[in-house]
């Protein structure tokens, strides 16, 4: 009853038998429908909305409305540990994490017995809206959500409003995380208001930038990439704060690193965007199927928001990689067949990986297997047609067939 039932089958096939099977052995998609799982959409009163077996468009179909029910519903009632709090916002259930006196019990729908000490006054509202620091007590990992015979869990996060913060719950702990970590770059930033602005004006080689990359962006939308960049490295490094006490801790030691980093992220993007403004002008005139590949390439790398959006220690190697398409550019003019083989030899690596890609509509950011594979493919370009940059690790065709013959196991 653990884990994926075809990973768990390969397993105990290569246990029993040594055979080595591969998950694409499995074709899935011709066995008879009743052997997936049914699913059926109810409402707070237990009455059928849809019915289906397909997970991702009934999300797509209910997912917007499901979140608004949700959302009421967790307004209504919540429960940290066995500690119910009724008719309050959402956001004020969170107090009840580390209750300060005795908390009565609601036994059968009756009135809570009499404590010996009266419980601690219920919070106002205001205590986790318009947020701009860490005032809210120690943030609890999940509340659970009731309604009628209905109980559901909930994941608290803080939510970026831009000019303060709010505490709102989610159903989805993969949403609640990533929205979490926005609104916490939010708070650190609030705090390090003055000493930002002091930054922003003070950015090497701003308008420069600004003017390389202005075909994907405004001057401003860069800015602030590299200032949020440098305030997750500085304070969202794991394990992320869950309380006044972590989180000023945290703010003191990234305060004394954040100009620093802001300047060297900086130079990073200058490099990389150098590197970037002379090459859709280059690609214009070169054979248009290798163009293609390396505009498609080039796409992926350099977007709107690459700063923010890519990890630090991958950033650094854009440089690289971009010098490695300039000198694919001189070798394919002197040699178009030699440059077609080895993007026949890359195609082959990439296969797999971009039907999957596809099959996960592009989401691949939770699976750690699935990015350092990308990041994979992009050394292999440059070991194929630029092998004079070198590359961290080696890397081939061959080796990384294997790696993605290991990862579907």
């Amino acid at each position: 009853g653990r884990g994926n039932l075809i990973d768990v089958l390969i397993a105990d096939i290569r246990a029993q038998t040594g055979v080595n099977v591969l998950t694409a052995d499995f074709k899935t998609e011709t066995l008879p429908a009743h052997h997936f799982m049914n699913f059926k959409v109810i409402d707070e009163h237990g009455r059928q909305l849809e019915m289906g077996r397909n997970l991702p468009a009934l999300q797509a179909e209910f997912g917007k409305q499901a979140r608004e029910s949700f959302q009421k519903m967790a307004e209504g009632t919540a429960t940290v540990g066995s500690v119910p709090v009724q008719s309050v916002p959402a956001a004020v259930a969170l107090a009840v994490a580390k209750p300060a006196g005795p908390v009565p019990q609601q036994v059968h729908g009756k009135k809570p017995a009499q404590a010996a000490a009266a419980p601690a006054a219920p919070p106002v509202q205001g205590q986790y809206t318009g947020l701009t620091s860490w005032t809210f007590g120690e943030l609890p990992e999940l509340l659970e959500i009731s309604q009628g015979k209905i109980t559901l869990i909930g994941f608290p996060a803080l939510v970026d409003k831009k000019t303060h913060c709010d505490l709102e719950v989610f159903d989805d702990p993969a949403v609640a995380a990533r929205t979490h970590r926005l609104g916490l770059r939010r708070l650190f930033a609030l705090q390090f208001k003055e000493q930002l602005r002091f930054v922003e004006k003070n950015i090497p080689d701003l308008q420069k930038m600004g003017m390389q990359f202005m075909t994907l962006g405004s001057q401003e939308e860069l800015r602030d990439q590299i200032i949020a960049k440098a305030i997750d490295i500085a304070c969202l490094q794991d394990p992320l704060p869950t309380d006044a006490a972590s989180f000023n801790k945290r703010k003191e030691e990234g305060k004394s690193r954040l100009t620093l980093l802001v300047n060297e992220i900086a130079r990073l993007a200058a490099q990389v965007l150098a590197e970037y403004y002379v090459l859709p002008k280059k690609l214009q005139n070169a054979q248009p199927q290798a163009a293609a590949d390396m505009q498609s390439q080039l796409q992926q790398l350099v977007h709107k928001g690459f700063v923010s959006e890519t990890d630090f220690a991958q950033l650094a190697h854009f440089p690289r990689y971009l010098k490695a398409i300039n000198v694919r550019l001189e070798k394919l003019r002197a040699d178009p067949a030699r440059d077609a083989r080895l993007m026949a030899e890359w195609n082959q690596a990439a296969g797999h990986f971009q039907r999957a890609v596809r099959d996960r509509k592009g989401d691949i950011a939770a699976d750690p297997k699935m990015v350092e594979y990308r990041w994979l493919l992009e050394e292999l370009r440059v070991s194929l047609f630029a092998q004079e940059l070198r590359t961290p690790m080696p890397v081939s065709t061959k080796r990384l067939q294997k790696v993605w013959e290991s990862m579907q196991r």
